[in-house]
C-alpha cells in the first residue's frame, strides 16, 4: 500500500476507536433509573454526567477519558434538592447533611430533573416511614 492509502486508513481507525470511546462512555453506568445529561448542554458534549436514584442513594458519575468520577449520597444524607430551570435544559443542586460536597448536575432535560426530584422524596418519604426510630 502506498504511504497516502495507510495514512487515511489509520485517520480513519483513530477517528472510530475515539467515537467507540465516546459511545461507550456516554451509555447508562446502571441499571434502573439513570438520568444523563444532554449532550446539547455545556460541558457534557462528549462525556455527558448521569445521575442514577435508587431507593438507597443517590449517584452522581461523570466519565472521563481515562477512569470515571462518581460521587454517591445515602438517602439519608440529602438534605435538600433545588433546580434552577432554563430556556431549554435545568441544572440541579443535591446538597448533604453530612457536610460533603454537594452533587451539582447541568444540562438535564427540564422533565428529568423534575423526575429526579420526585423520585428523591418519594425515596426519602419511604425511608423515613421505615426507617427506627430512637
Amino acid at each position: 500500500m502506498d504511504p497516502v492509502t495507510l495514512t487515511v486508513l489509520a485517520v480513519v481507525a483513530v477517528v472510530l476507536l475515539v467515537l467507540g470511546v465516546i459511545w461507550l462512555k456516554g451509555r447508562p453506568f446502571a441499571e434502573g433509573e439513570v438520568f444523563r445529561a444532554s449532550r446539547f448542554s455545556s460541558g457534557n458534549r462528549l462525556l455527558p454526567t448521569q445521575v442514577k436514584v435508587s431507593p438507597t442513594s443517590v449517584v452522581h458519575y461523570t466519565p472521563q477519558w481515562v477512569g470515571r468520577f462518581e460521587q454517591s449520597i445515602h438517602m439519608a444524607h440529602v438534605a435538600s434538592v433545588r433546580i434552577d430551570t432554563n430556556l431549554v435544559f435545568s441544572d440541579v443542586l443535591i446538597e448533604t447533611t453530612g457536610g460533603a460536597s454537594p452533587i451539582h448536575c447541568k444540562g438535564h432535560y427540564k422533565s428529568d430533573a423534575v423526575r429526579l426530584k420526585q423520585l428523591i422524596e418519594e425515596y426519602q418519604t419511604a425511608y423515613y416511614k421505615t426507617a427506627p426510630h430512637s
